[in-house]
């Protein structure tokens, strides 16, 4: 029985779900609250989703979009709900503090209509959290944070200027949107000392891991080489989404730079694509490529033979990058240059499907790359582990129980109505 024939437990809930980012976004946590919100609309529900406008991860605002302030579009039963807000094309304090007021004044004044009996929503941004529990608090009804992300702790280590500052006002906003909440979902086990720390208590805290939204490779991987330019024999690294100051890919180019027999590929967007870009100037081995299309997204990923994920060593690992479960589907063994302890260690130890390096360690993410290059056959072995890991706990199917179960208990017990 398909999910649209499927009785499910929300039939006829209504259900408000507020996420700054959503399709056709395609990394970063869009595709999950797409998808979370689609499930539920196909189990039943009536669900609007109040977001912004495209903009993730380039932080331009997609062609289509420009002009518009406010729109509501219907994509996969859902009703969606733009508004439009600022888009700064490059982070600092003060510009985010921009970006998060103008998300937060365009979603309070304008909110889509009608009375949910839920108000569910995903953090970060910041401002979608405190819209989430104004609303909520505005029709009295249950209020459930997913914390994707504690931005009070990112700000801070940022190396964004003014930090510090910034911290401040994000970790208040971030106690303001959790406290009164019913219950609160966290992605990873790692983020539940912060949220504690933010006034939750650790009864309303529930453990929600994400899911891997991508299909396995389909194509033909020598294919995909030969049409992506990537000569057999050549170790092909690649690291996949965002381009930001909290992921430190120079230590990729440096490695580039150690080792001109391998090919680096950096392949996304974001706000230090061009610094990278002037970094890596005058080296051969170095590649930069648009974001893949959703259809052929895993498939470029199995063409590589090494997929990597960084963080600054000043970084405060608690967060999983949704990039993660992409890899593991693809079958590719992970390399993480990232701190010891954290969210992404502690998924790659799990996954069996990578090893860790120190952070901004070229050398050290060199060594690991052609270990694996020099050993085939321990490559696949290593890669294989990721589809396993997925299957047994990052599927779709399993994911979004877990968040039906989370959504039936706030709607059960109906706490923290209103609750501030």
């Amino acid at each position: 029985m398909s999910d649209a024939a499927r009785p499910g437990p929300f039939r006829g809930r209504r259900l408000l779900l507020v996420s700054t980012n959503y399709a056709p976004e395609l990394t970063g946590i869009g595709p999950y609250a797409t998808q979370l919100a689609e499930h539920w609309a196909a189990s039943g529900a009536r669900v609007r989703a109040l977001t912004g406008m495209p903009h993730y991860p380039s932080w331009r605002l997609e062609e289509s979009y420009r002009g518009v302030w406010r729109t509501v579009e219907i994509r996969g039963g859902v009703g969606v709900h733009r508004r439009r807000h600022y888009v700064p094309p490059r982070q600092t304090a003060l510009k985010r503090a921009a970006f998060e007021a103008s998300i937060l004044a365009t979603g309070l004044i304008a909110p889509p209509p009608g009375r949910p009996d839920a108000v569910v929503s995903q953090m970060p941004s910041l401002a979608g959290g405190v819209i989430g529990a104004r609303l909520a608090r505005r029709h009295r009804v249950p209020y459930l944070p997913v914390v994707q992300d504690l931005m009070g702790a990112a700000a801070a280590q940022s190396g964004i200027r003014g930090g510090g500052r910034a911290a401040a006002v994000a970790a208040a906003a971030e106690r303001y949107a959790l406290r009164g909440a019913a219950l609160v979902g966290v992605i990873h086990e790692s983020f539940v000392p912060g949220v504690r720390a933010l006034g939750v208590d650790p009864g309303r805290i529930r453990l929600v891991p994400n899911w891997t939204h991508v299909q396995g490779p389909t194509a033909d991987r020598a294919a995909t080489r030969a049409r992506l330019g990537w000569p057999e024999g050549t170790p092909v690294l690649l690291h996949s989404g965002n381009m930001g100051l909290k992921q430190g890919l120079e230590v990729l180019v440096e490695a580039a730079r150690l080792a001109p027999g391998i090919r680096v590929v950096l392949m996304g967007d974001g706000n230090q694509r061009d610094a990278l870009r002037a970094r890596a100037e005058g080296l051969a081995n170095m590649e930069f490529l648009e974001p893949a299309a959703a259809e052929e997204f895993t498939d470029v990923l199995a063409a590589a033979d090494v997929l990597a994920v960084t963080q600054r060593a000043s970084v405060l690992d608690m967060s999983v990058p949704s990039k993660l479960t992409s890899y593991f589907t693809s079958g590719r063994p992970v390399i993480a240059s990232v701190a010891d302890e954290g969210g992404t260690a502690d998924e790659v130890r799990r996954s069996g499907a990578g090893v860790l390096v120190a952070p901004e360690d070229p050398a050290a993410l060199l060594e690991a790359v052609q270990k694996l290059a020099a050993d085939p056959a321990a490559a696949v072995a290593l890669g294989a582990e990721g589809p396993r890991y997925v299957a047994r706990h990052l599927s779709r199917e399993a994911g979004l129980a877990r968040f039906d179960d989370l959504l039936a208990e706030v709607l059960r017990d109906g706490q923290g109505s209103g609750r501030r």
